[in-house]
């Protein structure tokens, strides 16, 4: 009699457990979220970002789902990870020194806005020492946007050749980002972030939903990864159907993240609103 090896009955355990645990993270999050679409992507942001009402886009006076900054990183990590899949399938490259340079200084603007920010922040809200520390310059929603813009198309030009990298039995080694890929992926983020800049109500609607998709589209990627490591099932694949239980395990641990930190925040601070300030 042919024996079953208990890595075998393992695997097969986990395709019935995470499709059951896929389906009970999400109706859990489903359950607590706000009603309406745009309450679901609010579930999505609050997880991820503070969403101070003053550092956000509105539609009329509806804030959308994350701030400013957290809106053009997540929008452009959206917009890059698309672009990258159809101008460079499977390619598992990383940028070169070269390429890293632009990217760098993506992450230092980032990095700098944020903390200028921040200090910006606390001169506002505080009476002490720190509201003496002096700011670079008055810190603004549309540097925000480019700022966070910048961050997201730099982690989305790590995380994809990551991903392919993780996934593919054969992967294509060219580097998924060149400089003439880079400059049309500059140029489309910076459309729309001028396009989110009009504030005109669709667009910001789009925009959106747009930014929680890049939330989940991260997030995904990369727990499908850690999956991938814990089952030793590196480099096993060839096509995207094949990663169905990789996929829904990254989604599940996804949703139990978010979950968890929208239980945790909503216990501490009772509103799905943005921090309170003062």
């Amino acid at each position: 009699m042919e024996q079953v090896s208990p890595q075998s009955r393992f695997y097969n355990l986990t395709r019935w457990f995470v499709p059951l645990a896929a389906i009970a993270a999400f109706a859990v999050w489903f359950t607590i979220a706000p009603p309406g679409l745009l309450g679901k992507a609010d579930a999505v942001g609050y997880a991820i970002c503070h969403r101070i009402d003053e550092r956000s886009f509105h539609i009329d006076d509806r804030q959308l789902p994350l701030c400013a900054r957290c809106t053009g990183e997540f929008n452009a990590a959206a917009i890059s990870l698309l672009f990258l899949a159809i101008v460079g399938p499977k390619k598992s490259g990383m940028p070169g020194w070269k390429l890293g340079v632009p990217l760098l200084l993506f992450f230092l603007a980032f990095g700098i806005d944020g903390i200028n920010s921040y200090l910006y922040l606390l001169k506002q809200t505080t009476d002490t020492a720190l509201s003496n520390i002096p700011n670079l310059y008055i810190p603004n929603n549309t540097l925000r946007l480019f700022t966070g813009s910048g961050m997201g198309i730099a982690l989305a030009s790590i995380v994809y050749p990551a991903f392919n990298q993780s996934a593919w039995k054969e992967s294509n080694l060219q580097p998924a980002l060149d400089w003439k890929k880079l400059a049309i992926l500059i140029g489309i983020v910076l459309l729309v972030d001028l396009a989110i800049l009009t504030e005109h109500p669709a667009i910001l609607y789009s925009i959106a939903i747009l930014s929680v998709l890049g939330v989940l589209a991260l997030l995904i990627s990369v727990f499908s990864m850690v999956w991938l490591l814990i089952m030793r099932q590196e480099n096993m694949f060839t096509d995207l159907y094949e990663m169905w239980m990789p996929l829904l395990a990254g989604t599940t641990l996804t949703f139990l993240m978010i979950t968890a930190i929208d239980l945790l925040r909503f216990t501490l601070t009772g509103t799905w609103g943005g921090f309170p300030l003062g």
